[in-house]
Order: C-alpha cells, then sequence, then structure tokens
C-alpha cells in the first residue's frame, strides 16, 4: 500500500477515535492521550523535527553552491520571494472577501466576556527581522534553531564553495553526502507517518470535540473554504499557466506531504518531506528545491494569512464594528509584512492576528473566540502553506529552463 494511502487511512481513523472517545468515553481518552497518543505523536513529531536544522543547512549551502552564479541566485530569490509576497495578498483578500459575504460573526450569541485572559506575545518589527537576518553566531543559530539566520548563513556557504570551485570541491562533496544521508533519514522516519499522524489527529479532535466546531461552525467553515479555494484557483492556476503542469497531476504528487503537513501542524517540521516529495515526484531540481522550499517553510504563511481575514472580519462583526477601506487595507499590508516579521516566532498565526487586531483598533482579547478551534485549523493552514511553496518551486524550475536550468529527470516513488 502505498504511504500516502496509509496516511490518509492513519488520519480518518483517528478523527474517527478522537470523535468517539470525545462522545462516549472522556476518561478513556484522557489515559490514551497521556500513554499512547500524546507519546506516539510526540516521537514523530521529533524525529521530524531533528532533521530540520541539518536539512535547512545542507539543502540551502547545496542548492546555493549548485546555482553559483550571483545573478542566477539574485534572480531565483526574487522570484521566489515576489511569487510569496503576491500569493499572501491574493490569500488574505480571498479571506476577507468570504468572510464579508458568509458572515460567520453576524449571527450574534458570542461569549464576548472573559477573554481577556489571552495575552499576546510582541512580535518583531519587520525591520528587526530583516537586520538580524545576518547571523553572529551560526551556531547559536543552529542550537535555536533560527531558520532566517541558518539561511542567510547556508547561502554565504553555498557561495562561497561555489566561487571556489576546485579549492573546495571535498566540502561540496561532504555537503552532497550529507544531504544524502538527510534524506536517507526521512525515509527511515516516514515508516512511522501514518502512526503518527493517527496519533496526533486522535489527540486533538478528541481533546476539542465537536462541541468547538458547533459552536464555531460558520468560522470555522468560512475559513476552511478559503483555504480550499485558495489551493485550487491561486495554486492550481499558477501551477498551469506559469509552470505547465497539469494542476490534478501537481495536488496528486505533492498529496503524501500535505498529508504529513496536516497531521504535524508545521510548515518547518514537514520540511524533509516536502522537499523529497517535490523533488522526486515533481521532478523539480534539487538545486531549486533546497532553495525555494525552506525559505518558504520560513516566510510563506498563506494559510495563516486567509485565517488573519476571515478571523479579523469575524471577531468585527462579532463585536458589531464595521471595518472601512481603509482599515481592510491595513489588514491586508499588515498580514502580508507579518509574514516575513514573525518567522520562527512560536504560535505565529495568532501572534499575527493579534498584530492585525491592534492595528484596526479590535480587541486583542477577542482571539479567546478562534482559539478553540485554531489547532484544528492550523492543521489545515500548514497543508496550504507547504502547497504554495512547491508550487512556486515548480514555477521557479520551469522559468529557469530557458536559462539553462533543466529539470532533473528522477523517477517517481511508490509513495
Amino acid at each position: 500500500m502505498k504511504l500516502s494511502v496509509q496516511i490518509i487511512i492513519g488520519l480518518i481513523l483517528g478523527i474517527i477515535v478522537g470523535i468517539v472517545l470525545n462522545l462516549f468515553a472522556a476518561d478513556l481518552f484522557e489515559t490514551l492521550d497521556k500513554f499512547v497518543f500524546g507519546p506516539v505523536g510526540t516521537i514523530f513529531l521529533n524525529l521530524i523535527k531533528m532533521l530540520v536544522v541539518p536539512i535547512v543547512f545542507f539543502s540551502i549551502a547545496l542548492g546555493a553552491a549548485g546555482i553559483g552564479d550571483p545573478k542566477k541566485l539574485g534572480r531565483i530569490g526574487g522570484k521566489t520571494i515576489g511569487y510569496f509576497l503576491i500569493t499572501t495578498t491574493v490569500a488574505i483578500v480571498i479571506g476577507l472577501g468570504l468572510a464579508y459575504l458568509i458572515q460567520p460573526g453576524a449571527g450574534g450569541g458570542f461569549d464576548t466576556q472573559g477573554q481577556a485572559n489571552f495575552k499576546a506575545e510582541e512580535a518583531p518589527p519587520v525591520v528587526d527581522t530583516l537586520l538580524n537576518i545576518i547571523p553572529t553566531n551560526p551556531i547559536d543559530a543552529m542550537a535555536k534553531g533560527d531558520m532566517l539566520q541558518i539561511i542567510a548563513f547556508a547561502i554565504f556557504v553555498g557561495f562561497a564553495v561555489a566561487v571556489l570551485g576546485e579549492k573546495t570541491k571535498g566540502v561540496r562533496r561532504l555537503l552532497e553526502e550529507g544531504n544524502d544521508i538527510l534524506m536517507y533519514l526521512v525515509n527511515i522516519v516516514m515508516i512511522l507517518a501514518p502512526y503518527g499522524a493517527f496519533a496526533l489527529i486522535a489527540s486533538a479532535v478528541g481533546s476539542f470535540g465537536l462541541d468547538a466546531l458547533q459552536a464555531m461552525g460558520l468560522y470555522f467553515g468560512t475559513v476552511l473554504l478559503a483555504l480550499l479555494l485558495h489551493a485550487i484557483i491561486t495554486y492550481g492556476t499558477a501551477v498551469s499557466t506559469l509552470g505547465k503542469m497539469n494542476p490534478l497531476k501537481f495536488f496528486k504528487s505533492f498529496a503524501p506531504a500535505m498529508s504529513v503537513a496536516f497531521s504535524t501542524s508545521s510548515s518547518s517540521g514537514t520540511l524533509p518531506v516536502s522537499m523529497k516529495t517535490a523533488q522526486e515526484n515533481l521532478n523539480v531540481p534539487k538545486q531549486i528545491s533546497s532553495f525555494v522550499q525552506p525559505l518558504g517553510a520560513t516566510i510563506n504563511m498563506d494559510g495563516t494569512a486567509i485565517m488573519q481575514g476571515v478571523a479579523t472580519v469575524f471577531i468585527a462583526q462579532v463585536y458589531a464594528v464595521d471595518l472601512s477601506l481603509t482599515q481592510l487595507i491595513t489588514v491586508v499590508l499588515t498580514a502580508v509584512l507579518a509574514s516575513i516579521g514573525t518567522a520562527g516566532v512560536p504560535g505565529v498565526g495568532l501572534i499575527m492576528l493579534a498584530m492585525v487586531l491592534k492595528q484596526v483598533g479590535l480587541p486583542v482579547e477577542a482571539i479567546g473566540l478562534v482559539l478553540g478551534v485554531d489547532r484544528l485549523l492550523d492543521m489545515t493552514r500548514t497543508a496550504v502553506n507547504i502547497t504554495g511553496d512547491a508550487s512556486c518551486a515548480v514555477i521557479v524550475a520551469k522559468s529557469e529552463e530557458k536559462h539553462g536550468g533543466a529539470p532533473q529527470k528522477t523517477p517517481d516513488l511508490d509513495i
């Protein structure tokens, strides 16, 4: 049985088990969550997270070394960041539009009292984030998992390896062999993916149950619909017109990575799998994938931007506040800039939402209204985020063909 099918079966069984235990055996769920679901899910997540930092460093350095030419590196970087900014803007506009069409917060009956318990962390200013991209201590950045600094250092190392040529052929070979080792470890870890997916989704659904979904059903459905439309229309159109690839083939080939992203709720955590899938199932050249996808996992947050738009309008409707056109434009700009400014900050989605709410004068404590279902929505947002990264990699790879960057031909894996 293909791995992607096994993962989907694990997800479905996890949802069923989580709902049944939540409705009929809450005490049993607590025991199972403590001794089975929690430990299995944690082990799976830790195995993937263990590989993230070394994979980002080796893959980015190898990708930059493979690109070599500074002009080519700048060209690919410009295309990548431009695509991310445009799709993030489109994403939040879709979220705002659907929120006004469906009006999830207009029905009333929401408890706006006692929501002041949520304390938003301060997100770093965008300027500070950009200034801090250059690490003062690369080893410390790796220890802390500061992805932007790791990416910056890896680009410098890869560029130096490319420029020095024969002098550094040993280092290039080390990077290649290190990358091969990490990809082999990804294969081993993925054997546990169906079990990890089952445990993680069973824990999430069993904890929140149907009550949270029913109370926030319209908001939940609006976000899901916006995510689905963005993935199909925006990514599907971009892949078809710019990447010259059948959208159905794209989504089917990338499904294994989307399944893992759904269960882990972490773009960075899914990075080893998403890169492997893009390279081997979508035929994205390794040097393109190694540069575009780690960068996207750090700064590209289309799914999160959609949540910002829907949640902001939802909260405004709950509090009967009419947002002006200027405020809506502010929401778009703030969310797009925040997607870069809050890169690598824990709980990034809610921190970004707090920033947006502050900008338009809505109460930050109202985030408590959406906390109940945010964990479940975060799973879908992450799947959309990494799909956007992969679509960018496909498009950049196609655009580079005219510059001599023909895509590598690799056989599809049985995943």
